[in-house]
């Protein structure tokens, strides 16, 4: 069996993978053009990915290949009824990247809440040492407890976060962006209610056709203006150039983002502008990349290609 890995960076080379070498044959190898990619998996018969297109452009002269195993939740970027069409079995990766994205969300929020950056600046100027008092809070900021946090999409992640929300002392409320939502723990209002009513609103829904656009100028207009947006699923749910102006007009207070429409950042996204990092913070998708995370996302994946091998279904899509 010959397995091959593209896409190989996006799970981080400190996360050993050579284990994949006692089931078959296993070559890794970065992102490249199609027909680059083309050649990597003429002969595989399991392909490990994460973001390249799984479809039939790029795998109709692959006739081996049995097994997709995305290194990922989202399959977004699968060509499911090509896959059933030819047989090919696809599995995903479940719940692994929990702890890491719900920690995040509160590094964010607290970042922006607590004007962390402000202060920090403030102490490394040199301004702290040269006051004379023993404090500084020029720049305020409000507990959370007793304020209103809002959810999209109470999966997962979702609920761990609501969770650490009700520790610092709030109240969770929720929409359901699938209307499918069977959490019965927390509060599930319209979306109009959500955005009126919550003082930091997190974001943990999957990219779909309901979901994208989702927060747009008008919705965010719906918003308290010292409310703060964290987006940490998926980035085209929030329309950048709308969330910028929110931001420069004082619509809302501000927003933590791991995701952006397009991903790398385009050199002319507008949030790329705001340069005050006491109302934006911007980090680079890595709010699911703790190490933790990434080994446990490839023992899953190692597991999905075990599970296949022996004829039993784990994970599977198709």
């Amino acid at each position: 069996m010959k397995i091959v890995e593209l896409d190989r960076e996006t799970l981080g080379y400190d996360i050993d993978t050579s284990v994949l070498k006692t089931i078959g044959s296993f070559e890794e190898h970065e992102a490249a053009d199609l027909e680059t990619t083309r050649e990597y998996i003429k002969d595989a018969d399991v392909i490990i990915f994460n973001k390249t297109k799984m479809n039939e452009e790029l795998l109709k002269d692959a006739p081996n290949v049995k097994l997709l195993a995305i290194t990922a939740t989202g399959f977004d970027n699968i060509d499911l009824e090509y896959c059933k069409s030819r047989g090919i079995a696809a599995a995903n990766v479940k719940a692994y990247s929990t702890p890491a994205v719900a920690q995040h969300t509160f590094a964010m929020a607290l970042f922006i809440l607590e004007k962390i950056s402000y202060y920090d600046e403030y102490v490394k100027s040199g301004k702290y040492s040269s006051q004379s008092g023993f404090c500084n809070f020029d720049e305020k900021y409000n507990e959370l407890s007793g304020k209103t946090w809002g959810i999209i999409g109470m999966g997962n992640i979702g609920r761990s976060v609501a969770k650490i929300a009700e520790a610092f002392g709030c109240k969770v409320i929720f929409y359901s962006a699938s209307g499918n939502s069977t959490c019965t723990d927390y509060e599930r209002v319209d979306l109009d209610t959500l955005l009126k009513e919550s003082d930091v609103l997190s974001i943990h829904c999957p990219l779909s056709d309901r979901t994208r656009n989702l927060i747009n100028r008008d919705t965010l207009k719906l918003m308290k203006k010292s409310a703060i947006l964290i987006n940490v699923a998926r980035g085209p749910v929030v329309n950048d150039a709308d969330l910028a102006e929110a931001l420069n007009n004082g619509t809302i207070a501000g927003a933590g983002l791991d995701v952006l429409g397009v991903e790398p950042m385009e050199k002319d996204n507008p949030l790329g502008l705001i340069k005050d990092s006491r109302k934006l913070l911007i980090t680079p998708h890595m709010a699911w990349a703790s190490v933790e995370s990434r080994q446990r996302c490839f023992d899953e994946v190692l597991l999905n290609i075990k599970a296949f091998i022996e004829g039993r279904e784990r994970n599977r899509l198709v």
